[in-house]
């Protein structure tokens, strides 16, 4: 029999080395990714401890035993304890996969397993990856959700926080630009001594195009003949589209659930305005993975590690990620929404 050789065993790679091995391989975040907006933090516990002051989410440290406790202030709060999602994915090299099959784009003196393994962390990344920008865009939403699109925790709920929500009433004669400066106003009222340079709103096609459609906008377009600066009258404008206080940009991103149904990021004929560069209000909580080695460490973003079977059957990788993506201040992101129009 053809012994395969396990080039990640013994002196191959270890915990430490696979998983700063997937977290090298390039990541395709989604576009609420590549805006920057949920900077990483990592925890070194599994569950973490939330207080609500007036409207702020903020996280409490945990303290040895009988170590001094951190002091609240005389603010009416909420404390809430909360266990990170934990979101394990795993996969296997077979024989047939490797005997007899050169990896694909490697070359001839190449070792088919190493391509297979890369090939297989590649996927398996992509597919935590997607999850994240799930949980996040449902983060600007008020809620946390799993890969089963099950609400975890619907922080307006939790913490008796009321959503805020806009409604642009397309159907009307309503002047947008006012209503964007209403949502803007709104923003800025609670910043709270946060800092931003802007605000972003990631809307649907259908709110999108019935934007772009309406009366006030194309009024105050019809004379804009300029070159400087898009014109929705005459420009594809869809990755943003600045109108009053706000850029609006169209997002159709969809995700594939763990039961197999097809689900919009951001609903029909909605969006969620938020502000950019802020300081200390998005973050994603990276608690440690659920192995003896991660014990009393800090959290990293994705682990990975192979067993190889020991009936010689094949190679199983694990993967996985502990986030929790949470808005502290639920009420700078706003639902936008229209009651007609349609």
């Amino acid at each position: 029999m053809t012994v395969i050789v396990n080039p990640f065993a013994g002196s191959g790679f270890t915990l430490a080395e696979m998983t700063a091995a997937i977290q090298q391989l390039p990541n395709r975040y989604g576009r609420v990714g590549e805006l920057g907006l949920f900077a990483s933090e990592p925890i070194s516990q599994r569950t973490v401890v939330i207080e609500s002051v007036d409207g702020e989410l903020r996280l409490l440290p945990s303290v040895q035993p009988g170590a001094p406790a951190t002091v609240g202030t005389s603010e009416q709060r909420t404390l809430r304890s909360f266990v990170v999602p934990h979101i394990p994915h795993n996969d296997v090299i077979l024989p047939a996969e490797v005997q007899g099959v050169r990896g694909f784009g490697a070359a001839a003196n190449e070792d088919p397993l190493v391509t297979v393994m890369t090939r297989k962390l590649a996927r398996m990344r992509a597919k935590h990856a997607q999850t994240l920008e799930y949980m996040r865009v449902n983060a600007l939403l008020g809620v946390t959700k799993d890969g089963a699109g099950q609400t975890i925790y619907d922080w307006h709920a939790e913490f008796g926080i009321a959503r805020a929500q806009f409604d642009f009433t397309f159907g009307g004669n309503e002047d947008i630009i006012t209503r964007c400066t209403q949502v803007a106003r709104h923003i800025e009222e609670h910043l709270k001594g946060e800092t931003m340079s802007g605000i972003h709103a990631l809307v649907s096609p259908e709110f999108f195009d019935a934007l772009v459609k309406h009366k006030s906008v194309k009024d105050a377009y019809a004379f804009h003949q300029g070159t400087a600066g898009a014109n929705p009258l005459r420009d594809d404008v869809r990755r943003g589209f600045r109108f009053g206080s706000i850029v609006f940009e169209e997002y159709f991103g969809t995700v594939t659930l763990a039961n197999g149904t097809t689900e919009r990021l951001i609903p029909a004929r909605e969006g969620v305005a938020f502000p950019l560069g802020t300081l200390d209000t998005f973050r994603t909580y990276f608690a440690p993975a659920n192995l003896m080695e991660a014990v009393g460490t800090y959290g990293q973003e994705l682990y990975a590690y192979q067993v190889p079977r020991q009936d010689g059957s094949g190679i199983d990788i694990y993967t996985q990620s502990n986030p929790l993506p949470i808005v502290k201040r639920p009420a700078l992101t706003v639902r936008l929404f229209s009651s007609n129009g349609w």
